[in-house]
């Protein structure tokens, strides 16, 4: 019985201090808590169950605070099993570039120096996994829709195209049949690669701001159009390294003839990668990026006065340098991301030392800047912060 069941978990330090500015409400930390993160795993064939729960205490908000990361259940038969409850589903080949998954993430986290597993957020969902032999199919339904959570305007400077307005509202899909998002996924092995064919159809995880009034606005509404996602990745051994290819095209349902300014036009999203071990314990990864706008002429010509226009190419270039060191109990990182077509950057430096099996200890940076007030990265120029994270495993 012992085996079967098992509870773990950490206890955790998360500091991330600003090197820029101070944040728009006048503080100097993005995070500032202590948090205890609880795992707890039980099986007996054909059933398993996970449960993984955060507590913490927010210094910046002077709270304690708490979050089911995950809570589902399994059943595994012979060639199909299912899952239900709260999951985190990872599709696409991307390294932080995702085309077909589509699933929300969390980039306050990711910004503000939090470990890299706090990007992803679970979904309630069920899940059932079909294994026929010629190939795998992952059938994903979402009757409870969420978004991704974007940095706090309190915490970041981020780019407001309004800032007078601030009467504004949130509007989510609602939870009903029609409503209830569908992701399918099929996967085999094509000689020798690993070949995925995508299909989503849902709502963007990013609002779309509908304001009253163009000329006046008084008033904003933050919503989330109809969309549609269909594309494919492969991904195996090639040059002497591993090589990666996604893509996917984004309909947008809700702006067929891109003339709503409003709502993001169709897009065509391409990804190329390459990984490779240069030397023992020193690895490499590259990725270009290219995201194409459908009817940009039609978004052009309705673009409102005063409003940012987008590229109608917009990619992005990134490189993650790797280096393990002291018997693989020292790493060193690089990311970075660059934009040719906007001009702006995003780097991550980072050191991370393992003191034992259970404690180890990371330092690192998030610097922002290039292109103008209103990019991708640019926007984040005055939020530069440095991290530490301390955490004893048990």
């Amino acid at each position: 019985m012992a085996d079967d069941v098992s509870l773990h978990g950490f206890l955790q330090s998360n500091y991330s201090a600003d090197v820029a500015s101070s944040n728009p409400n006048g503080g100097d930390f993005k995070v500032a808590e202590e948090r205890l993160q609880l795992k707890f795993e039980a099986s007996k064939d054909p059933f398993h169950v996970f449960v993984k729960a955060d507590g913490w205490y927010d210094h910046i908000a002077q709270k304690w605070d708490s979050e089911l990361r995950e809570g589902y259940a399994d059943y595994t038969a012979n060639k199909w099993d299912l899952r239900i409850g709260r999951q985190i589903i990872t599709w696409g080949v991307g390294d932080l570039l995702f085309i077909n998954d589509v699933f929300p993430k969390d980039y306050e986290a990711f910004f503000s120096g939090r470990p890299l597993e706090y990007l992803k957020k679970g979904v309630d969902a069920a899940k059932i996994g079909l294994y026929p032999g010629f190939a795998s199919f992952e059938l994903v339904a979402i009757p409870f829709f969420t978004p991704d959570n974007s940095p706090d305007r309190q915490r970041f400077s981020m780019f407001n195209p309004m800032p007078g307005v601030t009467n504004r509202e949130t509007v989510e899909p609602p939870a009903t049949l029609e409503d209830t998002e569908i992701a399918l996924r099929a996967y085999r092995e094509v000689a020798g690669f690993d070949a995925s064919l995508y299909f989503y159809r849902g709502f963007s995880t990013q609002p779309s701001v509908m304001p009253d009034s163009f000329t006046m606005p008084s008033r904003l509404t933050l919503f989330f159009p109809k969309l549609s996602e269909y594309g494919g990745s492969l991904q195996g051994r090639a040059l002497d390294g591993v090589l990666s290819l996604e893509a996917g095209y984004y309909d947008s349902r809700e702006n067929e003839s891109g003339a709503n300014p409003i709502i993001p036009n169709s897009q065509t999203r391409f990804l190329v990668g390459y990984q490779r071990q240069i030397w023992e314990d020193f690895t490499i990864g590259l990725q270009y990026y290219v995201e194409y706008m459908r009817n940009y002429s039609a978004y052009v010509s309705n673009l409102p006065a005063g409003f940012p226009k987008e590229h109608k190419y917009h990619d992005l270039t990134s490189v993650r340098l790797t280096q393990l060191l002291i018997q693989q109990t020292l790493k060193l990182s690089f990311f970075a991301f660059y934009s040719p077509s906007a001009g702006d950057y995003f780097l991550n430096p980072e050191i991370k030392y393992n003191f034992t099996d259970h404690i180890w200890t990371a330092i690192g940076a998030n610097i922002f800047g290039g292109g103008n007030p209103a990019s991708q990265f640019g926007q984040f120029a005055k939020d530069d912060n440095t991290y530490v994270q301390v955490r004893y495993e048990f």
